[in-house]
């Protein structure tokens, strides 16, 4: 009788108490199909699950994004970093969603068509392949809006800036300045560019809400160690060095954004332990009275931290460039050992605007219409990753 009625128990679960579909991540990548000639490139999405389910696919936009929800799948605890070409996308997120359903969001680095997507079954596993084919602007398709893929949620505000409540802090550090003039070329000085731009971009973030402070605002040198220290004085959340260098003609030519080198951060600790004081190592923290290995110990474990969010920025960087149409290095990306992305305890990028050694680079620097794409591009990625960083910072409270 006990087998019976366990039986009937069994037979009367509902569909959701089956086993879910669980995600295998090393059968699932994010793949580039062909070459972008100069844009965004073709790329291909594929999860690979322990079974079929039934998804949906579909493309959003505010930025553009493809949303892939999974019903009666467990996403599990794989990271989306950990999803082979994950750095193809300027962010990838998933979890659940709802009731007994999972969902993917794919940012995508320009406006994209799904041109195919479908299932395959085969012994213990199930692949979705979703194709996705970059078009112009104007050939864009989302959803009307985003309410349509979030369904049941409420329209969404129309925030312009990181919450009221909660002060954001960008340092802009225009590079050279005063005796150091930077590269030069035709006439043009490397740190008068990038002054005219700092200044200009300090304006539009704080039209957005954002607190701004800036290592000069006039053409005078300020050492590099005073810049770091300036970051610090004021609390910063995020770092910005803006350069334009100059290389052999041919060489390079187009914007490029630089993060930590981690495998530097060994002789990094080093340089900055004899070159600072120790109240100026890390924000929150008095170092004085420590020994040279204990302060490298607290800023390598800082820098857990702060690694991965100047990576996250930069992403969100190169995406909104791709947006505005921004000309971008092959490598928009790279990693390198400059005195300004030392700071342990500060997300810190340097970005190049350009090469004023590129005719054309040296000429949209000089244009007030380049200048206002590029500003807008690099304050929206401000604001997206100070939202961000809000929303992860609530989450760390909970």
């Amino acid at each position: 009788m006990k087998w019976l009625l366990l039986i009937l128990a069994l037979l009367s679960l509902p569909a959701w108490a089956e086993e879910p579909a669980r995600l295998d991540l090393g059968g699932s990548s994010l793949v580039a199909t062909g070459r972008g000639w100069g844009g965004p490139k073709p790329l291909e999405l594929r999860l690979s699950l322990t079974k079929a389910v039934p998804y949906r696919t579909y493309l959003v936009d505010g930025p553009p994004r493809l949303i892939v929800d999974l019903k009666g799948a467990d996403l599990g605890l794989a990271l989306p970093q950990d999803l082979f070409g994950a750095d193809l996308s300027p962010a990838i997120r998933w979890g659940p969603y709802g009731r007994d359903w999972a969902r993917v969001v794919v940012e995508l680095p320009g406006p994209y068509r799904i041109d195919s997507a479908g299932q395959r079954a085969r012994a213990a596993l199930s692949q979705i392949t979703v194709a996705l084919a970059p078009v112009a602007a104007q050939d864009f398709a989302p959803r009307p809006s985003a309410t349509a893929a979030l369904r049941d949620l409420p329209e969404p505000a129309d925030v312009p800036g990181p919450p009221p409540d909660e002060a954001f802090t960008v340092v802009l550090d225009p590079g050279h300045g005063g005796f150091d003039p930077g590269a030069l070329a035709e006439g043009e000085s490397e740190a008068n560019l990038v002054l005219v731009f700092s200044l200009e971009l300090r304006a539009a973030l704080q039209a957005r809400g954002v607190t701004v402070e800036m290592t000069r605002t006039d053409d005078s040198f300020v050492a590099l160690e005073r810049r770091m220290t300036t970051a610090r004085q004021a609390r910063a959340d995020l770092f910005i060095s803006l350069h334009a260098d100059a290389l052999p003609e041919g060489q390079a030519a187009g914007a490029t954004i630089y993060v930590w080198n981690p495998a530097a951060d060994a002789r990094a600790a080093d340089q900055l332990t004899l070159r600072h004081d120790r109240d100026d190592l890390l924000a929150g923290a008095d170092l004085t009275g420590h020994d040279d290995a204990l302060a490298g110990v607290l800023m390598d474990f800082a820098r857990t931290d702060t690694q991965p969010r100047s990576e996250s920025f930069a992403r969100w960087l190169t995406s909104r460039m791709s947006l505005m149409g921004i000309g971008m290095h092959d490598r928009p990306v790279q990693r390198a050992t400059y005195s300004v992305l030392k700071s342990p305890d500060i997300p810190s990028v340097l970005l190049e605007l350009g090469f004023i050694s590129d005719h054309d680079d040296r000429a949209n620097l000089l244009n007030p219409q380049w200048r206002d794409r590029m500003v807008k591009a690099v304050s929206e990625a401000v604001v997206g990753w100070a939202r961000d960083e809000a929303a992860r910072a609530a989450m760390l409270r909970q």
